[in-house]
């Protein structure tokens, strides 16, 4: 497999190397972990996948792999990263399609993503880790669980699901086809409303400023091809087989993976855990970053290295 390294060394400032501006809540730069690093992998297919790599500062209490929502990229994970132990080793990528990650041509799938991870797993020289995916992250990392069972030492499944539903092939289609019709722009009113609690935004204006700002760096046509992704998606055949630790964390107004489906999941699940974050809705990586960080720990406090 061919790879490749790219250091950003003008990048490297604040926590884990972002500048103050890719805070979105203004978490204080007093990580004692080392500078972030970027680096590049690259698929079976040729298409390079940038992740962003933040070592253990002490001996490592375990592997982390990070993995953002739709039309993100790996800054979604800033605040969570801050808040964790400095002792954890941490990879968070940008998924193909997104951030500084090659763009090519479609059809997409959470196969494919899942796959573009195992690329990265190769290159930073990780045999297993715990997976943690937000929504979009969180359905490839139910595909990679299913289909790289090995390489997983646990799950934290954060305001995600298994399967869109029925109508999810049509509505996921409309809102890729209101991209390409309108850009990025025509959606930021209504994600801004399902990605964070009224009471966040008016609070937090940087915050979702940010969040609006990386979601507008979106090429339409890859933005496309993901929601047709995610209209397809459906894991759920996997999910019995399952035998590592998996917690399951929802925001309680979660109106785009919604309560119902994360209990749909924790009962399919064995021994896997459900918490619902009160008033908190699809963000809550962002919103409440301290919480999300503490379910990851406690996964990673579970997981047995494969």
């Amino acid at each position: 497999m061919l790879s490749r390294d790219i250091e950003h060394r003008d990048q490297v400032t604040g926590v884990c190397g972002y500048s103050a501006s890719q805070f979105f809540i203004g978490h204080l730069a007093m990580s004692t972990r080392p500078a972030l690093t970027l680096k590049t992998a690259t698929t079976t297919d040729g298409t390079h996948i940038v992740y962003a790599r933040c070592a253990a500062s002490q001996p490592t209490k375990g592997r982390l792999a990070l993995l953002h929502s739709l039309a993100m990229d790996h800054t979604f994970w800033t605040p969570v990263i801050d808040a964790l132990p400095a002792n954890i080793d941490v990879i968070a990528i940008d998924a193909r399609g997104h951030g500084r990650s090659d763009k090519p041509q479609g059809p997409y799938s959470v196969e494919l993503f899942a796959d573009d991870l195992c690329a990265v797993f190769a290159h930073a020289g990780w045999s297993s880790a715990v997976l943690a995916g937000a929504s979009m992250g969180g359905s490839i990392s139910l595909s990679f669980a299913a289909r790289h069972a090995a390489l997983v030492e646990g799950l934290a499944l954060i305001d995600t699901t298994a399967c869109y539903g029925e109508d999810a092939i049509v509505a996921w289609k409309e809102r890729g086809q209101k991209a390409l019709d309108g850009g990025m722009a025509a959606l930021t009113g209504f994600q801004e409303q399902r990605w964070f609690s009224d009471a966040f935004r008016q609070a937090n204006p940087n915050a979702v400023a940010e969040s609006i700002a990386v979601f507008l760096q979106n090429d339409p046509l890859p933005y496309m091809e993901t929601c047709r992704m995610l209209g397809t998606c459906d894991t759920r055949n996997a999910l019995p087989a399952f035998d590592f630790p998996v917690a399951i964390v929802v925001g309680e107004e979660d109106y785009a993976t919604p309560v119902s489906m994360a209990q749909a999941m924790h009962t399919a699940i064995p021994g896997a855990t459900l918490q619902i974050i009160d008033k908190a809705r699809h963000y809550t990586p962002i919103e409440v970053p301290d919480i999300i960080a503490s379910a990851i720990n406690e996964v990673l406090s579970r997981a047995q290295p494969c």
